[in-house]
């Protein structure tokens, strides 16, 4: 008779955040382990549909802080854990991982494991911060296991004294799912396709976002970066990619009004790849970031990267040898940055080179995904052996 296979429950905000960086996983994973997924249906485009490998339930959580729906939400997750008794429960978004760890502690699932993937509080202040940093310390003491998506990440927690340093664990050498490298790669064809679709020359230079339209993204920083150098650069576009979660956009063309025609904007993509290919710099300004995935992406299509020099992203960009960092919000040291790779091509094209071997090397998917089953084959064998030993 076969054994039956453990039941694990992932918790995740958001489809869009199970389509961009969890879907090899959920192939692995299913193959071992009986899986279940419950996110936010309503919440994005993205489409879930995995036949009759993996469960998918929806619950609607909301992303801002709603003390009532967060409640509702909690006590109808410590319901479904109590019911359905999983073996693993794993939540992997900054909101859910709250709600997910108390209802999984609260239900007595054996192993919790919770993913950080950046700090919501870096940007907050005063009691605000200190309440949410309060709140990932309680979700940690809730967890059995805990995950890193970078070093410099768990360095920043330990530091803020919300876990111990030996406590937490990275994946291979960081990110939360790697790079496939079959999709993320220099690609002439798509380079002018995708530049004939936005009316851009195949000679001009383009400098691409791809994320959220957040402020925390740091958008409006490059907004105005670019609204500086393209005065030098006639020839330059600022290219957009990803859902403009915050009404972004007008607030951008209101920064850019003197050069709107130089301004292009791709809602969210499932081809992120193509976009890339048609770039020529990827800029992440970002004010807080776990790692910067988007960052190791774009090096492996062979672009240079500039990035704001803090945690997480600092592991994402080696300075100076795949890409260059700026200090956060300093708006003239991106205008910079930005400069020094549009004047320089011989530079652009070595730092490009550079970080695509290092992705092709450190970052592939197929060794995230075995270091992620590795993980899982180790935490619930000792959960067994545990279980066993106090029979």
């Amino acid at each position: 008779m076969n054994a039956r296979k453990q039941r694990v429950c992932w918790v995740v905000a958001s489809p869009l955040t199970i389509h961009f960086f969890l879907l090899g996983h959920i192939r692995n994973i299913s193959k071992y382990y009986e899986l279940t997924i419950v996110t936010n249906l309503i919440d994005g485009p993205a489409s879930l549909d995995f036949g009759d490998s993996v469960r998918v339930v929806s619950l609607p959580f909301e992303r801002q802080v709603s003390l009532y729906r967060d409640i509702v939400s909690l006590f109808r997750l410590f319901l479904f854990f109590l019911r359905e008794r999983f073996d693993v429960v794993h939540t992997l978004s900054p909101k859910t991982g709250l709600l997910g760890m108390v209802a999984a502690w609260a239900a007595r699932v054996p192993v919790r494991v919770h993913t950080f993937q950046g700090e919501v509080w870096i940007t907050r202040k005063g009691l605000w911060r200190l309440l949410l940093k309060s709140l990932d310390k309680l979700m940690a003491l809730c967890a059995t296991h805990l995950l890193v998506v970078s070093r410099s990440e768990a360095d920043f927690l330990s530091e803020q004294k919300i876990v111990a340093i030996t406590e937490m664990e990275m994946l291979a050498n960081g990110s939360i799912c790697g790079v496939d490298l079959a999709r993320f790669k220099p690609d002439s064809s798509w380079r002018a396709e995708v530049r004939k679709e936005l009316s851009i020359g195949i000679d001009s230079r383009v400098i691409i976002f791809v994320g959220r339209f957040t402020v925390d993204k740091g958008i409006l920083d490059l907004a105005n970066a670019f609204s500086r150098a393209v005065v030098h650069h006639t020839d330059c576009y600022l290219l957009f990619v990803g859902p403009d979660e915050e009404a972004m956009r007008p607030v951008i063309e209101r920064i850019c009004a003197s050069h709107r025609d130089r301004l292009r904007f791709v809602g969210h993509t499932k081809d992120p790849e193509r976009y890339m290919a048609a770039s020529d710099i990827l800029c992440l300004p970002s004010y807080r970031e776990g790692f910067g995935l988007v960052l190791i992406e774009a090096a492996a299509a062979g672009l240079p990267t500039i990035g704001s020099r803090i945690y997480g992203i600092r592991d994402a960009i080696i300075d100076q040898s795949t890409g260059l960092l700026f200090e956060p919000g300093d708006v003239s040291d991106l205008t910079t940055k930005l400069e020094t790779l549009l004047n320089d091509r011989g530079l652009a094209d070595k730092l490009g080179s550079s970080g695509r071997m290092r992705a092709v090397s450190d970052f592939s998917h197929v060794l995230l995904e075995a270091e992620m089953l590795a993980f899982y084959k180790r935490i619930v064998k000792e959960s067994v052996l545990k279980n066993f030993s106090t029979l």
